[in-house]
């Protein structure tokens, strides 16, 4: 008897075969075993260099001077700044209210403000996975917040943030004009047209809230909750009158010998940098801004030391003391919540629909 000679296995007309095919392009790239020991490297190699460059900078600085310009500041202007950073932490908690507002859940309004100012300067301090994330999500969790109104309060709370900012933003090069730095200028009509392209963002999401009237915005199968156009006109007050205490904070501890736009600049352009180096508490990052823009030669009103010792205060008065209080609450909180403390825990998530809907009652 013949052998029968096998036939070649027959794919059915639109069958998938490329279903084990490796991937190719750039996705292939990063599903390479080297490449989460790649990107480690080289984040790696650039906080390196960061500190490398803070450090160089700080050696040049004369720190006796600094220290006798510190304790030089009386005690009645560390009282106001204390006063006008507390006022600013308080300010950033009702971004959390407008997050209860829109997702509805029964935490009440003293415990959603606690929330949100405890979490804060873990933020500020060590970064927004730790703060924003690690330390807010525990504390609505351990509360019986769900974790999907959880996220749409964050979310809620970053957009709020950066919506003022940016309208501040585009304001400030009609208030303030940039000084030269490292022989690097950028002619006013410049930063006035960047500003009212920045300005764009804002307008555009009030409109956007205007339009959906409430509804949520669905992209790429995930929804993301608009509030009415009244409540995003909140935000953006909320989040502008937030970065001005920040501002005015700094200015006080300067003793009011720059202009207080030149110190809400120092913040604002601090925070970006700080974000963008993912250096933590910005840590020696909005000392180097505050330098280049306010120190002799720049602002022309104040020397290097005189400006280092101010940035000290304003960071230990608005990112230290802040973090030691949060640290002791956040304690407390735990403490409570395992000895059966908490009574807030109860019914807190909204029922399947609130969520949806919440955002689209007026407030």
């Amino acid at each position: 008897m013949a052998a029968s000679t096998p036939h070649p296995l027959a794919l059915e007309p639109g069958s998938d075969t490329h279903l084990h095919a490796a991937p190719t392009g750039w996705r292939g790239i990063t599903q390479r075993p080297w490449w989460p020991w790649l990107t480690r490297g080289l984040a790696l190699a650039f906080f390196a260099v960061v500190a490398w460059l803070i450090v160089r900078q700080a050696r040049t600085v004369d720190w006796p001077a600094v220290w006798q310009a510190l304790q030089a500041l009386p005690v009645s202007v560390l009282a106001v700044a204390g006063a006008l950073a507390l006022a600013s932490h308080c300010t950033y908690g009702t971004f959390d209210l407008i997050g209860r507002h829109c997702t509805g859940h029964g935490l009440s309004r003293s415990t959603t403000l606690g929330i949100a100012m405890t979490s804060y300067p873990f933020t500020l301090n060590l970064g927004s996975l730790i703060g924003g994330v690690g330390v807010r999500y525990r504390l609505y969790e351990r509360r019986g917040v769900g974790p999907g109104t959880i996220g749409q309060v964050v979310g809620t709370s970053i957009v709020t943030n950066w919506v003022g900012y940016l309208l501040l933003l585009a304001v400030l090069p009609w208030l303030w004009v940039a000084p030269a730095v490292a022989g690097w200028a950028v002619e006013p009509w410049q930063l006035r047209a960047g500003g009212a392209l920045v300005s764009c963002l804002p307008i555009a999401y009030v409109a956007l809230c205007a339009l959906r009237a409430g509804r949520a915005l669905t992209l790429r199968g995930h929804e993301f909750p608009l509030p009415h156009w009244p409540v995003a006109l909140w935000q953006v007050a909320v989040s502008a009158a937030n970065w001005m205490l920040m501002g005015a904070a700094l200015w006080t501890v300067l003793q009011g010998q720059v202009s207080y736009s030149a110190a809400l600049a120092t913040v604002q352009l601090g925070a970006v940098a700080g974000l963008i180096l993912r250096v933590p508490a910005g840590l020696g990052v909005l000392e180097a801004v505050g330098v280049a823009l306010l120190a002799t030669g720049a602002a022309g009103a104040l020397g290097q030391d005189q400006v280092l010792a101010a940035l000290l205060a304003y960071r230990a008065l608005y990112y230290f003391v802040p973090l030691v209080l949060a640290a002791v609450a956040f304690g407390v909180a735990e403490l409570r919540w395992r000895r059966g403390g908490n009574n807030d825990s109860n019914n807190t998530n909204p029922p399947k629909n609130q969520t949806k809907m919440a955002c689209t009652a007026h407030p």
